[in-house]
């Protein structure tokens, strides 16, 4: 049986049809959704809104993992055994999160071929894009990797039409993505803007155009 495109695939529907026990919790821009270090006992799903996922080092030092648009689960460790958190997950903007208890999930996965399906198709795109985002780090500029980032915010390249216009992002937050500094974020968003390639009036816009520097070489 094919795997259920990830875009075709409603969870949260196929979640009610079954019956599954969930909690749907509704999250304030910057508030806490679980912290590094805590139980992991369930696995959640982006219903509406943005979540950034990071990881604090030993020495204090944040870094962000990932910020994750509707249609995406998180929390997935909880099924592979990890009795604890192995990193944050942030409402980046306001959002609307599902929770299902592991358990649940487990017994879910092995009676539903529709949802596990539909999980695993879920679990091969994230890995394509940790494969990526590795590859991006180890290879790619910062302007080039800044550029790649913008573009996944702005969703380009899913399903459906690009946002465009992304949420209210810091040039602190973005330095941590790309793994450069501040001052290099600011040059380059300079750049972009004197280029046409992103607009920041009404909130910072993102023009197909910049997929000219990811292109480049």
């Amino acid at each position: 049986m094919p795997l259920i495109p990830p875009a075709l695939f409603d969870p949260v529907a196929f979640l009610d049809g079954a019956g599954v026990p969930k909690t749907v919790v509704v999250f304030d821009a910057g508030q806490p959704i679980y912290s590094q270090g805590g139980v992991s006992d369930t696995v959640m799903y982006v219903q509406a809104g943005e979540v950034k996922l990071s990881v604090i080092s030993k020495t204090g030092k944040e870094a962000i993992v990932a910020v994750l648009g509707a249609g995406n689960f998180f929390g997935e460790g909880a099924l592979a055994g990890q009795p604890l958190r192995i990193g944050s997950a942030t409402a980046h903007t306001a959002c609307t999160v599902v929770t299902v208890n592991k358990s649940d999930m487990r017994r879910l996965l092995h009676d539903e071929h529709e949802m596990s399906d539909g999980f695993i198709a879920h679990l091969l795109t994230r890995n394509v894009r940790i494969e990526e985002d590795l590859i991006d780090q180890l290879f790619n500029s910062a302007e080039k990797r800044l550029a790649r980032t913008l573009l996944l915010l702005a969703r380009y390249g899913e399903e459906h039409a690009p946002q465009r216009v992304i949420p209210k992002i810091s040039q602190e937050t973005l330095a941590e993505m790309v793994g450069t500094t501040r001052s290099r974020v600011n040059f380059f968003m300079n750049r972009f803007k004197k280029l046409g390639f992103i607009s920041t009036d009404g909130g910072l816009q993102v023009n197909n155009s910049l997929l000219s520097v990811v292109l480049h070489d």
